[in-house]
C-alpha cells in the first residue's frame, strides 16, 4: 500500500515516451487504416490468451499494490469481465462491422445509402487505480475491436500492476499498436493534452473537468466516465434481510472503492434499526474478520484511508451516528491498512461524506417517509453514475425508472450492470459522458460514415437550373407539403 512511486526523472522519460509513442501510431494507422475482421480477432485472441497466462500474476500484483487485494475481487472485478468483454466482442464483431443500410428518399432514386463503420484512429485511455486491469485492457478490448491503436495511461498508484499489464502488452504488440504509459499528475496532464482521435477517462468528476479541457484544444472528442453518489432506495414493503443481500456485495466488494458502488442509502423512516441490524448480521456473516481476513480488501493507500477517517470524523463532529460492523479493533485494522463497513445514521447535507463521492466503505442512511420524498431526494442532486432500487412492486420501480436520471440502473441488484456486456456503460452529467462497452463500445470508437452511392444513372441533373421548368414546379408540390 503505497503512494506516487513514480520519480521526476522516470515521469520525464515517460512524457517523452508519449510524444514519440503518439507519432508512431498515427504513422503506423495511416499505413494500415482498415484492418479486417480476421486481425482485429487474432489481436483480441492474442490479449485474451496474454492475461489468462499472466492472471496469477496480476492478481499477486493487485494485491501487492493494494497491501491486501482479495483474490475473488480480483477475479470478479478485474479478469472476468475484462475476459467476458473480449469474449463477447470477438462473438458479434463481424455484425458490427458490416455496413449498415439506410433509406433513400424517392427524389433521389436510383441511389444506395448506407453506413460504414471506420476505425478512428489512436484512442488514449486513461485508467484509475481501483480497477486497474478491467479500467485499461477493458477499453483496449474495444478499441481492437474497432481496428484502432491505443496508448494507456495507467495510475500512478498501482506500479506493481502497470508493470506486468506493461510486460503482458509489451510482449503481444508492438509499440505502434498497443503501449502502456506509467507515471504521476504530470504524465497524465500531457497524455490528456495530445492529439488523440478519441479519448476514454475513468476517474473522478474533478479531473474529468481538467481532462476534458485539456482534450478541448485538440477538439479531441471525449467519454468520460465519472462517479457520483449513488443511491440506493429501499421501499418500505421489501423484507430488510432481502434488500440488504441484494447490495452489500456491491458495496463491500473492493472494499467499497468502485465508481458503481452504493454511495448512501434511501430507507424508510422506521425501519433504520432492522436495517443496521440486517446489515451487520450479513456483513459478519461475509467477512468473520476483517484485519486478518485476505477475502477483504485494503484501502489503495495511506492518503485514501486518511481521506475517509476524516470524512468519518467530520461526520460524527456534526452530529452523525457511527457503526462499525464487524468484530476488529480499529487498531487492528487501520494496521492492516482496511476499514470495516461504517454505518453513519443522522447525516445532513453538511458533512463531507454527504457531499462528495465516497470511494470507500463508508455507508450514510438517509431517511424518508413516502417514495416521492426518495425520488425528490436523489432529483435535487447531481445525476448519479448508478442508481439501485430493492423493490418488488411494478409500480415503484416503473416510478423510479421514469421520474429519476442515472448512468445504469439495478433493481434488487447493484453494480451488476457495469458486466453486461450487452449493455452500455456511462454516465450523465456531473457522473459522465458518451458510452461504452459491447456494440455500444465499437460505435464510441468508429466513425458512422454516410455514403450515399449512385450508379451510371443521374437524374438529378433533371433538375438543373434554369429553374423554374415543370420539373422544379413538381418537386415543390411534392415535397413541399
Amino acid at each position: 500500500m503505497a503512494d506516487n512511486l513514480y520519480t521526476k526523472a522516470d515521469d520525464q522519460q515517460e512524457i517523452s515516451a508519449v510524444d514519440d509513442i503518439i507519432i508512431s501510431q498515427k504513422k503506423s494507422f495511416a499505413s494500415q487504416p482498415y484492418l479486417s475482421v480476421q486481425e482485429r480477432i487474432e489481436d483480441l485472441l492474442k490479449l485474451k490468451s496474454a492475461i489468462l497466462a499472466h492472471q496469477e500474476e496480476l492478481v499477486e500484483a493487485l494485491s501487492k499494490d493494494f497491501g491486501c487485494r482479495s483474490v475473488d475481487d480480483s477475479k470478479m472485478g478485474d479478469l472476468m469481465p475484462t475476459i467476458m468483454g473480449i469474449n463477447y466482442a470477438i462473438k458479434h464483431i463481424k455484425k458490427w462491422v458490416k455496413p449498415s443500410k439506410r433509406h433513400v428518399g424517392v427524389l433521389f432514386q436510383p441511389a444506395k445509402a448506407f453506413v460504414i463503420y471506420q476505425p478512428l484512429g489512436v484512442i488514449g485511455i486513461i485508467t484509475p487505480w481501483n480497477y486497474p486491469l478491467f479500467l485499461s485492457l477493458g477499453p483496449l478490448s474495444t478499441a481492437l475491436a474497432a481496428g484502432n491503436r491505443a496508448m494507456i495511461k495507467m495510475s500512478e498508484f498501482t506500479p506493481a500492476t502497470n508493470d506486468v499489464i506493461k510486460k503482458l502488452i509489451n510482449g503481444i504488440f508492438s509499440i505502434d499498436k498497443v503501449a502502456v504509459i506509467n507515471g504521476g499528475p504530470s504524465v497524465a496532464a500531457h497524455f490528456s493534452a495530445q492529439a488523440f482521435d478519441h479519448l476514454l477517462f475513468t476517474g473522478s468528476t474533478r479531473v474529468g473537468k481538467i481532462v476534458m479541457a485539456a482534450a478541448a484544444k485538440n477538439l479531441t472528442p471525449v467519454t468520460l466516465e465519472l462517479g457520483g453518489k449513488s443511491p440506493t432506495i429501499i421501499d418500505d414493503k421489501i423484507a430488510i434481510n432481502d434488500a440488504v443481500s441484494r447490495f452489500i456485495l456491491g458495496k463491500t466488494l473492493n472494499a467499497g472503492q468502485t465508481c458503481v458502488a452504493p454511495d448512501y442509502l434511501l430507507c424508510p423512516a422506521g425501519r433504520i434499526d432492522e436495517l443496521k441490524q440486517a446489515l451487520s448480521q450479513q456483513f459478519s456473516k461475509m467477512y468473520p474478520s476483517v484485519a486478518n481476513n485476505n477475502d477483504y480488501s485494503s484501502i489503495i493507500n495511506e492518503g485514501q484511508l486518511r481521506r475517509l477517517q476524516q470524512w468519518l470524523a467530520d461526520a460524527q463532529d456534526k452530529g452523525a451516528v457511527l457503526t462499525p460492523l464487524g468484530n476488529d479493533s480499529e487498531q487492528d485494522c487501520l494496521s492492516a491498512g482496511k476499514m470495516p463497513l461504517t454505518i453513519v445514521n443522522n447525516v445532513n447535507d453538511d458533512m463531507l461524506l454527504m457531499q462528495e463521492e465516497i470511494f470507500g466503505p463508508i455507508l450514510p442512511i438517509v431517511t424518508y417517509n413516502q417514495i416521492d420524498d426518495a425520488i425528490k431526494y436523489v432529483n435535487e442532486r447531481p445525476r448519479p453514475l448508478a442508481l439501485y432500487l430493492c423493490s418488488h412492486e411494478e409500480s415503484t420501480q416503473q416510478a423510479v425508472l421514469e421520474r429519476t436520471h442515472a448512468g445504469g440502473v439495478c433493481l434488487n441488484d447493484a453494480a451488476m450492470h457495469v458486466v453486461q456486456d450487452d449493455m452500455p456503460f456511462g454516465g450523465i452529467g456531473p457522473s459522465g459522458m458518451g458510452h461504452y462497452h459491447g456494440h455500444e463500445g465499437f460505435l464510441t470508437f468508429s466513425k458512422a460514415k454516410s455514403v450515399l452511392k449512385k450508379g451510371k444513372i443521374n437524374t438529378a441533373s433533371n433538375a438543373f437550373p434554369p429553374y423554374g421548368k415543370l420539373v422544379h414546379k413538381l418537386i415543390y408540390k411534392l415535397f413541399l407539403k
